[in-house]
């Protein structure tokens, strides 16, 4: 829904910031990494994630892409919500922890604070292929992001049908981690739809 906000950081910290948008001010949740990249910024550009939970709608702010797409694998993982991605992200540096998942770091994982043995072991046997065949370490969610235009169409259509926004990218990761081959948005919805 919102795929950037950019304008004046009007206060920064380390657990969000807010940015004025010609005159309204958004308040985005962060990792200590977009803070530490946004601090001294007067004006950023903060690509966002919206959240929506039946209590609340929460905005979430990343300064790059790759924390970002690491973000929403993380809260896809059973058991990892937006607050413990955050946590994740904010105790070490997005290719610190794609390095970690996909050498089997436990330890490292598990040092997250609210992070324990089951979810570790549960973000490394889920996200730890996906990682891995997402290209080199120098930039391992490269071929994500570029593909991520036609995801993202495909996820908003599913959610205008009335599908859940994490049921929906679960399936979508499927289809796309299991074929070699990129598929059309219009495919992309249509194998979805096979398996919702």
């Amino acid at each position: 829904m919102y795929e950037f906000l950019e304008g004046k950081i009007e206060h920064a910290n380390p657990a969000f910031i807010i940015v004025n948008c010609n005159g309204v001010g958004y308040h985005l949740q962060i990792s200590i990494n977009t803070y530490e990249k946004t601090k001294h910024l007067k004006e950023a550009r903060i690509l966002t994630y919206l959240a929506i939970k039946e209590d609340a709608h929460a905005l979430y702010g990343f300064f790059d892409e790759t924390e970002r797409q690491l973000f929403k694998l993380l809260i896809l993982v059973n058991g990892v919500g937006t607050n413990t991605a955050r946590m994740i992200l904010s105790g070490q540096s997005p290719n610190e922890i794609i390095s970690a998942i996909t050498t089997g770091n436990l330890a490292m994982l598990k040092s997250v604070k609210g992070v324990g043995p089951k979810t570790a072991q549960r973000i490394i046997l889920e996200l730890q292929d996906k990682l891995g065949k997402l290209g080199s370490m120098s930039d391992p969610l490269d071929g994500y992001v570029s593909t991520n235009h036609a995801f993202d169409e495909a996820l908003l259509a599913l959610q205008a049908l009335g599908f859940q926004r994490n049921v929906s990218e679960k399936v979508l990761l499927k289809i796309t981690n299991n074929n070699k081959i990129s598929f059309s948005v219009e495919e992309m919805i249509k194998q979805s739809l096979k398996l919702l």
